[in-house]
């Protein structure tokens, strides 16, 4: 059976996608830092690349009264980890 080195799958797909799928205010963000060993939120952008300005954070939800709305297209990175791209719905 052959084995492939893991800096070699990072070089060949860069980036990891990651979809998290969970009610408002259900712990996925807790999850995430947990998988990148962070306390740090992460910082979200929309589809242009742009750093979307976060008021309220509940997983990028942007005020309380606008809990679960979530962007799936949006992208979240952990600064300490950016080789993982995560997506909410």
């Amino acid at each position: 059976m052959a084995t492939i080195d893991d800096k070699r799958i990072r070089e060949m797909i860069g980036r990891f996608r990651v979809l998290i799928i969970g009610r408002a205010n259900a712990g996925k963000t807790t999850i995430l830092q947990k998988v990148c060993n962070t306390t740090e939120d992460p910082e979200i952008y929309d589809t242009e690349g742009k750093k979307v300005r976060v008021m309220f954070y509940v997983m990028h939800a942007l005020i309380a009264d606008q809990r679960g709305n979530h962007d799936i297209a949006n992208e979240m990175v952990f600064k300490s980890n950016p080789g993982f791209v995560f997506h909410d719905s």
